[in-house]
């Protein structure tokens, strides 16, 4: 069974890809490769054409894991003749270790070296000739992510260039490593000036930016998303269901209470994490309780928000099992009406962004 599913251009490449792709950060933890290999089949057969990796999964991020994501969709790649042909592959160099002793030895750096390195490595894996689209994870450079808010140049401290960075991708690139470039966690500075050097110097040029983008993190709204729509850049939005806090399993009970407990209640480092913050769980209950008013799923929300913005080239889906991929897919198509529309943005309007 394929789904209709159309194609979209990533940015100014000629990748041609589903709008929804398959995130596979749970592969190696908390899904077995067996259980892999059956929702990447499941997903080629439901016509998702795109999957998504990096070098640091599965998550949470481990020495034991580091690769083991990568791994397990090279094996499936080697067991399934054809399929590598079939789908555009994403995956992603991890920036500085953020302290990852286990990744380039701690390095607080992402040198032209250390790039090249990790995408021999990630080919090795991978079990393949060419990546599709090869991502930095996070930047080099000093900047406020993965729940930081504010920028302090008091932090900054001396990094690889971007014009270095650029320089090892079109290596990469020359070498018929790599298809195409991107980034990830990425700031509207970033964005710009990855497009001004390349278009500078005659370097590969980003066609993707992959950033969180969900109804309680909507901080591309603010700025970013003007920057990817005139330079051309497609985002690739991730944690879409806020790390499950918009599935509604979280609803009625804390984080250790849900029957069917995600990543957020089962991972001691994961109730760190901005999507587990008060605020921000408080706020996709509102959206969860929203949806349901209009006789919807938390999820079918949530992902319809996602599908239907314009901002949005493909939406990244994480699942554990083939009926949560089908329940994603299931979503496709949703169109929430203005009057929709303008309810979740008077709930954004007095509660912002908590999982920024």
């Amino acid at each position: 069974m394929t789904s209709t599913l159309p194609l979209r251009t990533l940015g100014l490449s000629d990748l041609r890809v589903t709008p929804i792709c398959l995130g596979t950060m749970t592969f190696g933890e908390q899904v077995g490769e067996a259980d892999a290999h059956a929702i990447l089949d499941h997903a080629l057969a439901r016509g998702v054409n795109v999957i998504d990796t990096a070098e640091m999964y599965s998550v949470p991020a481990r020495r034991e894991t580091f690769g083991a994501t990568e791994r397990i969709i090279g094996h499936w790649f080697a067991s399934r003749p054809g399929a590598r042909e079939k789908v555009v592959l994403a995956t992603k160099v991890a920036g500085p270790a953020r302290g990852m002793d286990w990744v380039r030895n701690g390095s607080p750096d992402l040198t032209k070296a250390d790039i090249i390195g990790a995408c021999d490595d990630s080919l090795q894996r991978l079990r393949t000739d060419v990546i599709d689209l090869y991502q930095i994870h996070w930047p080099a450079r000093n900047v406020p992510s993965f729940g930081a808010i504010y920028f302090d140049p008091a932090k900054d401290r001396a990094v690889s260039s971007i014009h270095e960075q650029l320089d090892a991708m079109a290596t990469l690139v020359k070498a018929g490593k790599v298809r195409h470039i991107g980034l990830s966690n990425e700031s509207p500075y970033g964005v710009a000036e990855f497009v001004r050097l390349a278009e500078q110097h005659h370097l590969p040029r980003i066609a993707t930016v992959q950033n969180p983008y969900a109804l309680t993190s909507r901080a591309l709204d603010n700025g970013l998303d003007e920057v990817m729509h005139r330079l051309q850049v497609s985002l690739l939005a991730y944690s879409p269901l806020a790390f499950g806090a918009l599935s509604g399993k979280y609803d009625t009970v804390g984080l250790d209470g849900a029957e069917q407990p995600g990543r957020l209640a089962m991972f001691d480092t994961m109730k760190k994490q901005r999507w587990a913050r008060p605020e921000a769980i408080e706020a996709a209950r509102l959206y969860n309780a929203l949806a349901r008013r209009h006789g919807l799923t938390p999820a079918r929300l949530a992902l319809a928000f996602c599908y239907g913005s314009w901002r949005v080239g493909s939406t990244i889906i994480g699942v554990t099992s083939q009926a949560q991929l089908d329940e994603n897919l299931a979503a496709w198509g949703t169109t929430l009406p203005p009057e929709l529309l303008a309810e979740i943005d008077a709930i954004r309007w007095k509660h912002r962004d908590p999982a920024q």
